[in-house]
């Protein structure tokens, strides 16, 4: 069996990585899959070019293109999620065209096996790096030949544990993971990519603006907005919002399939 871990270099999959490392959790994967959007923070890939220096297996990093390019652009297989002016959660394609599938080519490319080609059922044990507090985000592989499993789960450890364990043994703490204009983040991830990540929130507030060009108002059947209140990302005041703790909540439990933010 050839095993995969599904890297997100998040808190979670960055912890079960390490631990995998130091042989807490096994056995050994053969490799890391780090599919990428190319629209991750600046903090992400930074955290990401660390992790692939101290790993012991190697980190392979499978793209479609820049996501938010090719939504815009006009390909459907791109949809991100974001709330529709009136209608709540716009429909969307993002996580399992430019994550899920991505892997699965990968790990084909891997096993010498081509897009059509058979592969025996149960073949790759996939790792996916949800902990215990996330268990309703787990679900099948979708495939026959990939089996997931969830060693954090099997060790009970929750997000909370995960960023302990990863401080005691490296005083380091992760980023968490998600493209920087993810509609599924909260007022105080927002409020820190607009502090700590000015470009990244500036992006952010560029494809925001772009979901409402005459164009997408059109394909979208609506007016596009990152942000639930239906305002645009640069005019919305999250200090204030933090400051009267109004959460918005974490939205990565709606995520379609399970391996964003992690």
């Amino acid at each position: 069996m050839m095993r995969v871990l599904s890297l997100g270099a998040g808190v979670q999959s960055t912890t079960l990585a390490l631990m995998a490392a130091h042989g807490e959790i096994g056995p050994m994967p053969d490799c890391a899959i780090f599919a990428d959007t190319q629209d991750e923070g600046a903090e992400t890939y930074a955290h990401l070019e660390w992790l692939c220096g101290v790993l012991p297996f190697p980190v392979y990093r499978p793209t479609r293109g820049r996501l938010s390019e090719a939504m815009l652009g006009g390909d459907d297989e791109a949809r991100i999620p974001a709330f529709v002016e009136g209608s709540g959660l716009a429909k969307r394609q993002c996580t399992r065209n430019f994550k899920i599938r991505p892997i699965r080519r990968e790990v084909r490319r891997l096993l010498g096996a081509g897009p059509r080609s058979y592969i025996a059922p149960g073949s790759v044990e996939q790792w996916i790096g949800i902990s215990i507090d996330e268990a309703d985000r787990m679900k099948p592989a979708g495939v026959a030949f990939m089996v997931n499993r969830w060693p954090l789960i099997e060790a009970r450890l929750d997000r909370a544990a995960c960023a302990r364990w990863l401080w005691d043994r490296y005083r380091r703490r992760a980023p968490k993971s998600s493209c920087v204009y993810c509609a599924f983040q909260s007022p105080e991830q927002w409020l820190s990519r607009q502090v700590n990540s000015p470009a990244d929130f500036g992006y952010a507030c560029g494809v925001d603006t772009a979901l409402r060009s005459n164009a997408n108002v059109a394909r979208f059947r609506g007016r596009l907005f990152l942000h639930s209140s239906c305002q645009p990302l640069v005019e919305i005041d999250f200090a204030a919002i933090v400051a009267r703790r109004n959460r918005q909540g974490d939205l990565f439990a709606n995520e379609c399939e399970g391996v964003c933010g992690v």
